[in-house]
């Protein structure tokens, strides 16, 4: 029987423990570039059998609310450097995830200004983060969108293959690719979001079009091992929404079984929210999703997330229903997560307003058990 504190390893990557902290949004990383204290709150937390980085910007289109960090540029990869240097000095594995957040923009983000880009030109109703000039944050709506043309999907593609080699030249053990959560690889995945009728639209085949390519790009210059993917079948995050969500994730867990993943992580219901949130007339089946992919010969980790505490994280591994377990704000304020776990300690509380934007007041400070 599996235990919540054992080692295992996922694809090419050994990790001390099945323990993981989820990508979290901090908001830290001015002209999107990690800064020394971001070293300092990923080693903090390098007791997790993994550590998975915030999202993390493929591309300047890719960015989508205010210090965010990015994978494009030199001085970003440098940043990234210090980080991973400090998590494997502390023992941990890292690993980072890639994000072009499509539509979940605002023009002020985007290159010359220039409208988001999304499957099709469908407004999200949703927000993003913007610095105002006083350097206080504030959420804004997003703007309006343009639909992305044919030939501009094979340089998309392109630019997660080069973020992925960045991201192992700057000291990554591997990479998750973000297409959960309402961005541009789930946006064109819905049918609530892609209205195409060429063929990255209409049937399910062509709107994982884009999943699969981007797939078969990065686990081609990286190795499937190091390669991870977020999903999140039926969250409403950032207007996200598809009618049919079982048969849709069904296919996408087929064609995820032609690589051998580290893992996949999955967001059961809606993403920080209700466990049991559904799309469509029934609920989604989560075990059926699983089965799934390992009778097409998926060989991948299989992660669970959302809402698990203590308890229902080592039920979940003892009883073979995950192989790994996601923690988010827990992990915030909780630097020493999986000691508190192991020794049924109490937690740190968190402190929503230090979420987003700031120092490290609500981001280094949290204590650790004496």
């Amino acid at each position: 029987m599996a235990n919540l504190y054992e080692a295992v390893t996922v694809g090419d990557i050994r990790l001390a423990n099945r323990i993981v902290m989820a990508p979290l949004t901090r908001n830290r990383s001015p002209n999107a570039v990690p800064k020394p204290i971001t070293a300092t709150y990923y080693a903090q937390r390098a007791s997790a059998g993994l550590l998975i980085t915030e999202a993390t910007a493929i591309s300047q289109q890719g960015q989508g609310y205010a210090d965010v960090p990015g994978l494009y540029a030199p001085e970003q990869l440098e940043g990234w450097r210090r980080v991973t240097d400090a998590v494997h000095a502390a023992g941990g594995k890292i690993v980072v995830q890639m994000w072009h957040v499509g539509r979940i923009s605002h023009t002020s983000l985007q290159p010359a200004g220039g409208a988001p880009v999304a499957p099709s030109a469908i407004r999200a109703k949703s927000k993003t983060y913007l610095v105002k000039e006083d350097g206080s944050g504030e959420f804004v709506p997003t703007s309006e969108p343009r639909a992305l043309a044919l030939e501009e999907l094979p340089g998309i593609v392109a630019d997660y293959r080069r973020a992925a080699r960045a991201a192992i030249e700057a000291g990554f053990d591997g990479v998750e690719i973000h297409a959960a959560n309402g961005y541009l690889i789930d946006q064109f995945l819905r049918a609530g979001s892609n209205q195409r009728t060429d063929a990255y639209g209409g049937s399910i085949e062509n709107r994982a079009r884009l999943l699969v390519e981007v797939m078969e790009a990065v686990t081609a210059e990286i190795g499937a091992g190091r390669v991870g993917i977020r999903i999140s079948p039926v969250t409403p995050a950032n207007d996200a929404s598809d009618p049919e969500p079982q048969p849709l994730f069904g296919y996408v867990a087929k064609q995820l079984a032609r690589w051998p993943l580290a893992y996949v992580h999955v967001i059961e219901g809606a993403t920080g929210g209700a466990r049991d949130h559904q799309q469509g007339d029934t609920p989604f089946d989560y075990a059926a999703l699983r089965a799934t992919y390992q009778q097409a010969g998926g060989k991948g980790a299989w992660m669970v997330n959302n809402g698990y505490d203590r308890e229902l994280a080592e039920a979940a591994v003892a009883e073979g229903r995950a192989d790994l377990v996601a923690f988010g704000k827990a992990f915030i304020s909780n630097p020493d997560l999986v000691r508190r776990l192991r020794e049924k300690a109490p937690l740190n509380p968190f402190d929503t307003a230090t979420f987003y934007g700031g120092g490290e007041k609500g981001y280094t400070d949290y204590p650790a058990l004496a």
